[in-house]
């Protein structure tokens, strides 16, 4: 008869490893898969990329998070730690091993997993599902998209130097795209739907330079603006309501946010509720309407247009689905925190 695991956690980015850390100190039989590495998410951002938050509301386990110069963590720095945090306590996770259904049968849930040698399937009376909520970029559906000189990702800003290169979206990751391109030498121009950009979801360090910048001519950007097209030279952008004009281009960076995949979810009959399209769970266990099964992680927001679900304000979730399905008591890594004060 196969054996049925107690639980079965998917995904392995801090807050899956976190909730392992926690399983496995308390001697529950799980099992631990992920579709890529892990902390995936992390390791496609632009190299030297640096965290918003503090080290220590981004640590886990209770495992303290230095870094050399006492700043806040880069990419590099953050996947360092989470394979450090792996190894201290031995955790056993199925990488590139991603899950592609999961079934209900007779009282448990039945996993089937996709590997290179072939399908897997595995039992377990439990499921966390610690997906994350990024998992592919929001296309906008325009001619020329998929080019070879466009990108969803921002990657190592010297690929940039002296070309010309247009950033489309006002957010962190669309404004640290410009101002890192235009260090490294680039012409950088910029184009924001909005009529100004939205300070509050700029990072505080960032955002006096961006507008310096503006201010002064060296990086021009364009407000109520958007791509309608993209050629191998220029992008064409709708100013207004009717108004188009052409941009030349080296290099184009959609920098317009990314989309929770639901495929997983949908598939183990967990509702969507919102307009994230947000698993629908019960706040004080995590157990969604699907009994046996929770989310964790920045999971349980879905799609967030204005993100409000962070690493640092999930360190309670491996304490409540631990009390709620096996009845232990666990300490949360931290408390709730408010967002404000990062």
């Amino acid at each position: 008869m196969p054996h049925t695991y107690d639980i079965a956690l998917i995904g392995a980015g801090p807050i899956g490893i976190e909730i392992a850390v926690a399983l496995k100190r308390h001697g529950i039989d799980y099992v631990h898969f992920d579709a890529k590495q892990i902390g995936y998410t992390v390791s496609w951002y632009a190299p030297q990329t640096r965290f918003f938050s503090s080290n220590e509301r981004i640590s886990i386990a209770g495992v303290p998070l230095h870094t050399p110069e006492q700043a806040k963590a880069t990419r590099e720095q953050y996947l360092m730690y989470l394979r450090s945090v792996v190894e201290q306590f031995d955790l056993q996770i199925r990488t590139y091993e991603p899950v592609t259904d999961v079934l209900r049968h007779d009282g448990h849930f039945i996993l089937s997993t996709h590997t290179s040698t072939g399908e897997l399937q595995y039992n377990a009376r439990r499921i966390v599902l610690a997906t994350g909520g990024t998992d592919r970029p929001r296309l906008l559906g325009i001619p020329g998209e998929s080019l070879p000189h466009v990108s969803h990702y921002f990657d190592d800003p010297h690929k940039y130097f002296r070309k010309k290169v247009l950033v489309v979206g006002g957010k962190n990751s669309a404004i640290e795209a410009a101002l890192r391109c235009h260090h490294a030498g680039a012409k950088v121009t910029l184009s924001y739907r909005g009529a100004v950009l939205p300070e509050a979801s700029i990072k505080y360090w960032l955002w006096p330079e961006v507008r310096s910048l503006m201010n002064s001519g060296r990086m021009r950007a364009y407000f109520n603006s958007s791509p309608v097209s993209i050629t191998p030279d220029h992008v064409t952008l709708r100013l207004g309501a009717d108004s188009t004009f052409d941009i030349a281009s080296d290099f184009v960076l959609l920098m317009t946010g990314y989309e929770q995949d639901t495929t997983l979810l949908r598939r183990a009959g967990v509702e969507l509720v919102g307009s994230a399209h947000a698993p629908k769970f019960d706040p004080d266990t995590l157990q969604t309407n699907v009994p046996g099964i929770y989310v964790a992680g920045t999971c349980v927001g879905g799609t967030q247009e204005k993100f409000s679900v962070y690493i640092e304000n999930c360190h309670d979730h491996a304490a409540k689905i631990i009390r709620h399905a096996f009845g232990i008591s666990v300490d949360s890594h931290l408390p709730m925190v408010d967002m404000a004060e990062s």
